[in-house]
């Protein structure tokens, strides 16, 4: 298993199949477009690949808030359901805390669903805790995945 950087649109459109597992109504058109956006906007993938098949997935995005400067934010770790409990979670994150400090980074953040208990145990054992809420006001509930 290795860990591989994703820049383009082409790259990260490989990734379709373990991305569907955590979104089952997004279709490859969608994917397309959302990542012609995206990339435009500082977004990278980081994946686990073994022999040609991607086993893991996560978004990046570097931002800056006045709170706390520069940061990496995960958008999304899916691993493959075939494949959790393996270390390729543990794989993209440890890749991904090496790339926030070479960055320059003074932390990494992440937001996961309040019901995923299991996504929560992972990341607290990746030394990740709660800072606050994630506040959101939906204006088109049909779009939301």
């Amino acid at each position: 298993m290795k860990v591989i950087e994703l820049t383009s649109v082409e790259e990260m459109m490989g990734t379709y199949d373990v991305l569907t597992e955590l979104y089952p109504s997004l279709t490859q058109e969608e994917y397309a477009n959302e990542l012609a956006f995206m990339t435009q906007h500082n977004y990278t993938q980081v994946v686990v690949m073994e022999n040609e098949r991607c086993l893991g997935v996560s978004g990046v995005w570097i931002g800056n808030k006045l709170w706390c400067g520069k940061y990496l934010e995960i958008d999304n770790i899916i691993v493959s359901e075939k494949i959790r409990s393996k270390g390729v979670g543990k794989m993209i994150v440890d890749y991904l805390e090496e790339k926030a400090k070479t960055l320059g980074c003074n932390m990494m953040a992440l937001d996961s669903y309040t019901t995923n208990f299991k996504a929560h145990k992972f990341f607290y054992n990746q030394g990740f805790s709660p800072k606050g809420f994630h506040f959101i006001h939906l204006l088109d509930k049909g779009k939301i995945r």
